[in-house]
């Protein structure tokens, strides 16, 4: 029973952790938000890992990691563009919403909503065995998780006011495009040459985590979609 229920259980830890960064936001204390994406990130890895080592694959089990995963780097992140435009835009209390005409920081429902779409589609794309079609929603969390903690830090100045609306539209807009995006298994690799992408971000990974802590998140998966961009333009067909 233990056996069989364990990446359950951690993948509802995951769920849980998405929960506890939102509790964050609408308590008005965000500085630990970006944090929970990280624990999510740790716990999506090792409920993966432990179904494969237990052998207890599920179509529940797949389908409960996309629930969490819609939670913890959907919901969670679209809090945070939220927050963040809010904030940009001067807003004393920017987790709470105004009434009165629309405002730019709704657009930040576009990522839990495409999110959802993303995670759905995924689980239906034999396309994506080896390696992703749009961004994967864990990289997504994980960029805003960055920008956010970078923002609210100083450690990232304050940018024009278009810039984090539209950074909000581009983002959901990558998790539901057709952009081939690289993935770290190595299913698909056939030598060292198809490590190329990887091996370059790494490379930028490891000094960036180094300068700019939690920051360097929004870089690296800046980093990984341009990688992934210009392999898509340059690679030779098979």
């Amino acid at each position: 029973m233990l056996k069989r229920n364990l990446p359950n259980s951690i993948t509802l830890l995951n769920l849980l952790s998405g929960c506890l960064g939102i509790h964050q936001l609408l308590a008005g204390d965000p500085l630990l938000a970006p944090w929970f994406i990280v624990i999510s990130g740790i716990l999506d890895f090792f409920d993966g890992m432990a179904a494969r080592a237990l052998k207890v694959h599920s179509p529940i089990g797949k389908d409960l990691d996309s629930l969490a995963d819609v939670v913890s780097f959907g919901v969670l992140p679209g809090f945070m563009a939220y927050y963040l435009i809010r904030l940009s835009a001067g807003y004393d209390h920017p987790a709470l919403a105004s009434s009165g005409i629309p405002e730019p920081a709704w657009l930040a429902l576009l990522i839990p909503a495409l999110s959802a779409y993303r995670l759905a589609k995924f689980n239906h794309d034999v396309r994506q065995s080896s390696s992703f079609i749009g961004m994967p929603t864990p990289a997504n969390g994980f960029f805003w998780a960055g920008l956010f903690y970078g923002l609210t830090s100083g450690i990232i100045g304050d940018p024009p006011a278009f810039i984090l609306p539209g950074l909000t539209v581009i983002t959901a807009l990558l998790l539901v495009s057709e952009i081939h995006m690289f993935s770290f298994k190595f299913s698909g690799i056939s030598g060292i040459r198809d490590f190329i992408p990887q091996s370059i971000l790494l490379l930028i990974s490891v000094p960036a985590l180094l300068f700019l802590k939690l920051a360097a998140f929004a870089v690296i998966i800046t980093a990984y979609v341009l990688i992934s961009v210009a392999e898509n333009i340059f690679k030779k067909p098979a």
